[in-house]
């Protein structure tokens, strides 16, 4: 593997099931991981560095996800990767299609990969996906899709794969320290220009498994929508928003 493939796992309370998805990633397919335990109150951190060609940082306070996801680029840039994946590590997703979606990147079929858990409803709610997150995911991708003029299954995955290029480019330290990073860093691909696709994933959905509460949730999607509506008043040039302007060195994105 002549490519440097770096897996980064942002990680919370995950002692229970990171051994479970480190030991399902294809060995062949990466070149380190990076575990960036974001202040856990459990074994996370201990547990990771028994892990083989696993690199843990500490935080010593918790910064949040978002906040934990820019740690982890940070790191996967100043490693040299030329691909990152994002990988929960609370087993949510199937660690398996790593190859495949390596293979996208290669081929320059798209810049972004997202694992897309809802190929079919009943798959979804057979997976143990609470239908009330069904129907926001389901809600909001939609109006996403529509206004961007994306085709993704889902916008809100937590199974992301970059070129570095995308790394280089996004200036995500800008970016929120909350769950609404996700939002923000997509909205931010869409708009300087890259490739946005998505390969299907099973569903998992279980009592170790981490997940935001309703009330979280529910702010999540009102802040997902003020990202759309940020996005469109940059382009209509109404308000320059730091999100989408360019980092220093690279150049704007779509107008």
């Amino acid at each position: 593997m002549s490519d440097r493939v770096i897996i980064v796992m942002p990680a919370y309370n995950a002692a229970r099931t990171i051994e479970r998805i480190h030991a399902d990633i294809p060995p062949d397919c990466f070149s380190e991981v990076i575990v960036v335990d974001d202040a856990s109150r459990d074994d996370t951190a201990p547990i990771a560095r028994r892990l083989p060609r696993t690199t843990v940082i500490e935080h010593p306070v918790n910064r949040g996800y978002g906040g934990n996801q820019k740690t982890c680029y940070d790191e996967a840039r100043a490693r040299g990767a030329d691909y990152v994946i994002m990988l929960h590590p609370d087993y949510q997703y199937d660690a398996r299609v790593i190859p495949a979606t390596l293979e996208i990147l290669r081929l320059g079929i798209c810049d972004v990969v997202l694992g897309n858990r809802i190929r079919t409803r009943r798959e979804a709610l057979a997976g143990r996906m609470p239908w009330q997150k069904y129907l926001a995911n389901r809600g909001l991708s939609f109006i996403e899709n529509v206004l961007t003029g994306q085709n993704l299954g889902e916008w809100h995955s937590g199974y992301r794969a970059y070129t570095r290029k995308v790394l280089d480019t996004i200036p995500y330290h800008r970016n929120s320290d909350d769950f609404v990073f996700d939002s923000q860093f997509l909205m931010q691909c869409v708009h300087f220009g890259f490739k946005l696709g998505d390969i299907p994933v099973p569903v998992r959905y279980f009592d170790e498994a981490s997940s935001i509460n309703f009330r979280r949730s529910a702010v999540y999607a009102v802040r997902t929508l003020g990202v759309l509506a940020q996005w469109y008043a940059h382009r209509l040039h109404l308000w320059r928003c730091p999100l989408f302007e360019p980092a220093d060195g690279h150049p704007r994105g779509k107008q």
